[in-house]
């Protein structure tokens, strides 16, 4: 019997599908402009994604990457709420949809999902995709303004990925607000980069004021014990590169890393983690070093040695990102 085919392996396949039509040249020319005006500097009321050529385009070099940092955090996010799966899932200026094969690559089994974007061509594209994966092949693909005026059902999940940087302070403010009002749990994802983590932050701190709790990535849901300017939270997912990646980038290994940084909050009842580490482990001869976000509020490090027995072990195979110290069945 052949083995399922993963939501990942689907998606990419799908991607390498749409991209045989498109020259080589028109598609690297496409994304050059696209990552230099895209994500973070889009006004509010110009969408850049112009035609299906840039979307295309777009789509084939940043959803991998931007699948790969939502599935973290939701795996995080699920490993706080055991036994959950979201009865409904919307996604907030989805555009060609990530995060909705994040969610079904998550949670398994149908549930209803609607994408909003401003962007026409995108959710056009997403449409299409999204008849590749079972999951997704009843989703709605919904033109909306992402802003003040935006309207959101009430539904079990809301997730607001790579979006908050296109926006205004004030629409950021509306769009998070929105939906704490719809949803059971709100996960927000954004580059991890100093100005990715402040509007974390700042949305991190709306939905604690809307009465939610942090489930990830920190393991209490009081202020960040980082100080603004001097250093952020973010982690790292490893994504595979396709032809287009290395054909824009001239690279020649078959991965990246992207980074990002995130926030899962909820109403429901979650176990955060015990710690969270906030950095890439250095193992040294005999020894871990573990960098930490504890319950406390404090960051500290703790070394884990061949005396800990089992924990050393298990610091030797833990990643940027993991709960820490690992649970009974990690």
């Amino acid at each position: 019997m052949n083995a399922p085919v993963s939501p990942a392996d689907t998606l990419r396949a799908a991607l390498s599908g749409l991209l045989d039509g498109l020259a080589p040249r028109q598609a690297g020319q496409a994304v050059d402009r696209l990552i230099a005006s895209y994500r973070g500097r889009t006004p509010t009321g110009a969408p850049v994604l112009r035609d299906r050529a840039d979307v295309v385009a777009y789509a084939a070099y940043r959803m991998p990457a931007t699948f790969g940092a939502v599935c973290a955090a939701l795996e995080a996010f699920a490993a706080a709420v055991p036994g959950w799966a979201p009865a409904g899932h919307v996604d907030i200026g989805g555009g060609t949809g990530a995060a909705t094969w994040a969610v079904s690559a998550t949670w398994e089994g149908r549930r209803p999902v609607t994408v909003l974007d401003w962007a026409e061509p995108a959710l056009a594209l997403g449409r299409e995709i999204a008849a590749a994966n079972p999951a997704l092949r009843d989703a709605e693909w919904r033109r909306s303004r992402i802003g003040s005026a935006l309207t959101v059902e009430s539904t079990d999940l809301v997730t607001i990925s790579y979006v908050l940087g296109e926006l205004t302070e004030a629409d950021r403010a509306s769009v998070v607000e929105t939906a704490a009002a719809a949803a059971r749990a709100v996960v927000v994802v954004e580059p991890g980069t100093p100005d990715g983590y402040a509007r974390v932050i700042e949305a991190r701190d709306r939905l604690v004021r809307a009465g939610f709790r942090v489930a990830a990535p920190c393991p209490h849901s009081a202020a960040c014990p980082i100080v603004p300017g001097e250093d952020w939270c973010h982690f790292s997912a490893r994504v595979s590169r396709s032809s287009l990646h290395r054909q824009v980038k001239g690279g020649t290994l078959a991965y990246e890393d992207e980074k990002y940084s995130y926030v899962a909050a909820t109403r429901l009842p979650a176990s955060p983690a015990p710690s969270r580490v906030v950095r890439r482990p250095q193992i040294r001869k005999g020894q871990v070093l573990l960098d930490l976000c504890g319950p406390d509020r404090s960051l500290h490090r703790e070394t884990v040695t061949k005396r800990h027995g089992t924990h050393y072990r298990a610091a030797r195979d833990t990643a940027w990102g993991d709960a820490w110290p690992p649970g009974p069945a990690d």
